[in-house]
């Protein structure tokens, strides 16, 4: 009797018990902050591990995934946001030579992981020796009340600003540098460009060596690369002041490039099937 107690199992706690075996093939590795993040949603953890398991190349558009699993296009739209929100998607907009606008999706594995290889860059960096011109950046700028009345041109400027880091780590910001650099980049908006074409622009052709002032360098291509107006009308007449250009944004429901004030809409054609459902 007294050996059988001896060799009876341990007893454990109540909650999760873990039976494990090793994967040999098929699998794919997921950290614990994605697995066990605060605030993602449980959809937009479990749709970020599928996308990660997914070879590059594979269709990661909404209707191609509200096709795959149970849940509807609404909740797919919103998962994604939630991981473009918290740096694990990037979703930017691409003219192909043919002119078709497609949607481009970059998934990142490690957010965090990746944003402190920025910081540690933008801290050990030596002075910047070499750069184009840069200008010097005032000592005692005071920096501008968030709170205060702020175009929306300026506010998606310094969305457009903050989110060059994503195409480039280099290309890391301070708050106090985008809040100063925006009203430069809201010049290239109220000119007629959308927030991509802004992006490519200014991150074509970057150099190959390290980027010591990432906003000493964006204000020099801001200025330089700065593209002329366009004259709405015939040679001769008046020019127009330019028109007030919508970013382009992906449908909700086609997945789609459309021009739209607000994220999170539908195109033309999505709007008008979903009144015809309704009136039917």
């Amino acid at each position: 009797m007294a050996d059988q107690q001896l060799s009876a199992p341990p007893r454990v706690p109540s909650g999760i018990r873990h039976i494990n075996h090793d994967h040999s093939r098929g699998y794919v590795k997921i950290g614990n902050h994605l697995a066990q993040h605060r605030e993602l949603s449980v959809t937009a953890i479990g749709l970020a591990t599928h996308i990660q398991s997914l070879p590059p190349g594979a269709k990661v558009t909404i209707k191609a995934l509200a096709a795959r699993f149970p849940e509807g296009e609404v909740r797919i739209a919103a998962a994604l946001r939630e991981l473009e929100q918290h740096g694990y998607l990037d979703r930017f907009q691409e003219r192909l030579p043919s002119g078709r606008v497609v949607t481009c999706t970059v998934s990142y594995n490690n957010p965090p992981a990746r944003f402190a290889e920025a910081h540690r860059e933008r801290r050990h960096a030596p002075p910047p020796s070499s750069d184009p011109d840069p200008e010097p950046e005032p000592a005692s700028e005071p920096t501008p009340d968030p709170g205060a009345d702020v175009p929306q041109a300026e506010l998606e400027a310094r969305e457009l600003l903050a989110r060059l880091r994503l195409r480039d780590p280099r290309l890391v910001l301070s708050e106090r540098d985008t809040v100063r650099l925006a009203p430069a980049a809201a010049v290239w908006l109220d000119r007629g460009l959308v927030p991509s074409a802004v992006a490519a622009t200014l991150t074509r052709s970057l150099p190959m060596t390290p980027i010591h002032s990432p906003a000493a360098f964006l204000s020099h291509r801001l200025q330089e690369l700065l593209p002329p107006r366009l004259p709405y009308s015939r040679a001769g007449a008046p020019v127009l002041p330019d028109r007030v250009v919508h970013p382009l944004r992906s449908c909700d429901g086609c997945d789609l490039a459309f021009r739209s004030p607000t994220p999170g809409s539908y195109c033309d054609a999505c709007t008008a099937t979903a009144t015809a459902v309704t009136a039917a």
